[in-house]
């Protein structure tokens, strides 16, 4: 690994850390001369089944029940090492996961995969329209899920740099039947908005396994409200107001995350959602080492968003701006400026999936593996007022955006080859994916039911990717073997087309080119069996992260700011090394992971002001090249200190710099972005989760989570992160009791943000939630 050296100032204190940690009693040693066995219990990794060089933490269905507090299937991953789902609130689609060194707005960087299909939608790299599909699993068919870091398998493409969450399900093996019921209340107040927000998620199961046959169907309800997503803020106006200005009241003077004075005037997209899922899952044994499963899964989601204003005339009515001026503070705003801040929207969507595989499980010489599977967006509308409230809240002049027909196909081979004495495990496979975006805005004589009018923008394009891959696990020793891999891969982007509608009402439709690459992404993994339960693993790998097709061809307009599309964007090249020591017993582990991970051309989104545009404008560029390095402890330990306790937790440190961007375009005079930040990779992030189970009946779990504050820009002028996208550094403590009645009954209540902590990921996130639960199985 390059400059390992600079990993000196990291080492010294992470031996003294694992050290302390081994000394204490937690990790004390019992005196054993030989290797005492380990306990294997429930299924194994996926990484451990495959033979895949990565390092993996799980988290089980039962260990999720004990301890967490889920309303939906991303809930489970909360406590993982390095593991960020920004989730706004309970029912919210657009919440992509972040890992050690990727953030939370680049979607892209990992990968989300249910039973081998992808959950991902590489349509975009953002925390958008590219966040994961997980309402397509329901919380109770988990049976694990594992996450896996680094691009060092070369099953993986190359978005598995940041890390690789495998979900797998469970078909039953003998009747079931299952129902369960969920409600969350939040309490929330800030600005202006104070206020109860409740959801309630009812779940039912049925299974069942005859003979060769085995079926599974679930379906799922969600009924859920937000607390504001957005608030609606204007810069601090310098003009003095005139004595004959019309006096509006209840703005609130604060600052934005460059320091500059803004009013806070409302909130924005208080989301009311209601959403079903429901799946159906077919397996059938052909013969007794081959078997074939099929997936249908159908998700809907209606969802109402509305604003609210702070502002109140002298008369003690609402104000949502107007034709004139106001006076707000003893300063001059302009009404139809605040008017254009207030909004509704609505969202319909219908989204399908499909999966077939075919699979060997003789452990023998040779084993495969086929599957198939398809994503469809059967409609996926949203739309939007442009009129001035209050008249627009149920009516009025807007736009539709149509993502209907968006769609994806992907095509997975894979091989298995054992030698006699398992002496080499070689793996081998080929990939195809196909993603395609379709999303026309229109203008409308009515947003709330009206139909389409007049095109107003549109964002098309096509993705493909080819792969092949091998890799093979060599036992070069009863204690030393090494993975040496590699994968090919040829990506094409095509069919690229853009349309603006200008203000004279002139369309401007760009054909954009069509763009290919190829690469190659060597892999190699070296892991040493030591004494005393200990394992030393090291590995490198590099990876290509092709751009989605958003990121080359959609354009976006996000409140104020405007996303160009950009058809020229290069791959990011990933040079990534982790050198980890582990320890596993049958009473728990301790890991101790050195870090580091170059990325060349690395997608970063800037923004600027470009001439004859009003708002300013986000441009996907390639940032020559940023570093992401850092050390990682993990540990857990059952029985701690006393019977039953359990405790599981993490500490990692990253240094994440920009080390050369010739694209930067400075935001003030000598403004530079190199040497700064990495944007959304924090410095500090931490777990602890301690749960006592004094019986078989019930759990009690005491956890938190910590975060150190994020950087949004490139040049890291967000300096206040305490603010309306602003991102804060956080702790928060969660807590959960569970109690089984018999085998059948159980029931759950907790809280997540107990010390009710007020913080900013860009959006409000929720303070104090309290949540029960009720839950039959048969």
């Amino acid at each position: 690994m390059k400059q390992i050296t600079g990993f000196s100032g990291i080492l010294r204190p992470a031996a003294a850390v694992a050290a302390a940690c081994l000394a204490s009693p937690l990790f004390a040693q019992t005196g054993e001369k030989t290797l005492p066995s380990v306990t294997v219990e429930g299924t194994r990794s996926i990484a451990e089944r495959n033979q895949l060089p990565a390092t993996t933490e799980s988290v089980t269905a039962q260990q999720a029940a004990d301890t967490v507090n889920v309303m939906t299937t991303e809930d489970t991953l909360k406590y993982l090492p390095n593991i960020l789902i920004r989730r706004r609130f309970i029912g919210d689609t657009q919440a992509p996961m972040s890992s050690r060194t990727t953030g939370i707005n680049a979607s892209a960087r990992t990968l989300v995969y249910a039973d081998g299909v992808p959950l991902t939608t590489l349509i975009n790299n953002n925390n958008q329209n590219g966040s994961p599909q997980w309402f397509m699993v329901a919380p109770e068919e988990i049976d694990r899920i594992d996450v896996m870091y680094g691009p060092f398998s070369a099953a993986y493409p190359g978005n598995s740099y940041g890390a690789v969450a495998e979900i797998a399900t469970r078909m039953p093996q003998h009747f079931e039947a299952g129902v369960k019921v969920g409600l969350a209340s939040q309490n929330f107040s800030q600005y202006g908005t104070s206020d109860s927000y409740h959801s309630k998620q009812a779940s039912a199961i049925l299974g069942n396994r005859t003979g060769d046959w085995s079926w599974w169907l679930s379906a799922n309800h969600l009924d859920s409200y937000s607390q504001p997503v957005t608030y609606l803020t204007i810069p601090q106006s310098t003009t003095a107001a005139g004595t004959a200005l019309p006096v509006v009241t209840g703005a609130f003077a604060d600052r934005n995350r460059t320091g500059a004075g803004i009013q806070v005037l409302g909130a924005g997209n208080l989301t009311h959602t209601v959403q079903d899922t429901a799946k159906v899952k077919l397996a059938y044994d052909i013969t007794s080492s081959v078997s074939a499963a099929y997936t249908l899964g159908y998700w809907q989601n209606k969802a109402d968003a509305v604003s609210q204003s702070y502002l109140t005339t002298a008369a003690g009515a609402p104000y949502f701006g107007g034709s004139g001026a106001v006076n707000i503070a003893g300063n001059s705003y302009s009404g139809a400026t605040i008017g254009s801040l207030f909004s509704s929207n609505r969202v319909e969507q219908e989204h399908w999936m499909q999966s077939l595989s075919v699979k060997t499980r003789t452990q023998g010489p040779w084993d495969w593996e086929a599957v198939v599977s398809h994503f469809q967006y059967a409609k996926d509308i949203t739309r939007t007022s442009t009129d001035l409230y209050p008249a627009a809240q149920t009516g009025g002049a807007g736009r539709i955006s149509d993502a209907g027909g968006t769609n994806w196909t992907t095509l997975d081979l894979k091989g298995t080859w054992r030698s006699f004495g398992k002496q080499h495990i070689v793996s081998f496979g080929a990939h195809y994916d196909g993603y395609k975006l379709v999303n026309p805005t229109y203008n409308t004589t009515d947003w709330a039911s009206g139909g389409n009018g007049a095109l107003f923008t549109d964002s098309r394009g096509k993705t493909q990717t080819n792969a092949l891959w091998a890799q093979d696990v060599w036992q070069l020793a009863p204690s030393l073997s090494a993975t040496i891999g590699g994968r090919y891969e040829s990506w094409r982007a095509s069919d690229g087309f853009n349309f603006a509608l200008a203000a004279n009402g002139a369309g401007f439709p760009v054909n954009q080119p069509q763009v290919e690459q190829t690469g190659f992404s060597p892999k190699l993994s070296l892991a040493w069996q030591a004494a005393n339960q200990w394992t030393v693993t090291g590995s490198l790998g590099k990876a290509l992260r092709f751009p989605t097709v958003g990121e080359l061809y959609q354009n976006v307009q996000t409140g104020t700011t405007f996303t160009q599309a950009n058809p020229f964007l290069k791959p990011e090249s990933v040079t990534s090394g982790e050198l980890a020591f582990e320890k596993n017993t049958s009473a728990g582990k301790l890991r101790v992971s050195l870090f580091e991970e170059q990325v060349a051309d690395a997608l970063i989104s800037q923004t600027s002001t470009i001439a004859g545009v009003a708002a300013p404008v986000s441009f996907v560029q390639n940032v020559d090249k940023t570093r992401q390095r850092g050390i990682e402890l993990v540990m857990q330990r059952k029985d701690a200190l006393i019977r039953g306790l359990e405790l599981t937790g993490s500490l990692t440190y990253v240094d994440a710099r920009i080390l050369a961007n010739s694209s930067y375009v400075p935001t003030s005079p000598g403004a530079t972005s190199v040497g700064k930040r990495t944007p959304y990779v924090p410095d500090w992030r931490a777990t602890l989760v301690a749960t006592y189970r004094p019986d078989d009946k019930w759990a009690y779990t005491l956890a938190g989570r910590y975060s150190g504050r994020l950087y949004a820009t490139v040049d890291n002028t967000d300096i206040n992160p305490a603010t309306y996208q602003g991102f804060e550094g956080y702790f928060v403590a969660d807590a959960r009791v569970r109690y089984r009645f018999d085998s059948q009954w159980s029931a759950a209540a907790g809280i997540d943000n107990i010390n009710n902590r007020k913080y900013f990921l860009f959006h409000p996130f929720p303070e104090r939630t309290i949540y029960a639960e009720l839950r039959f199985d048969y």
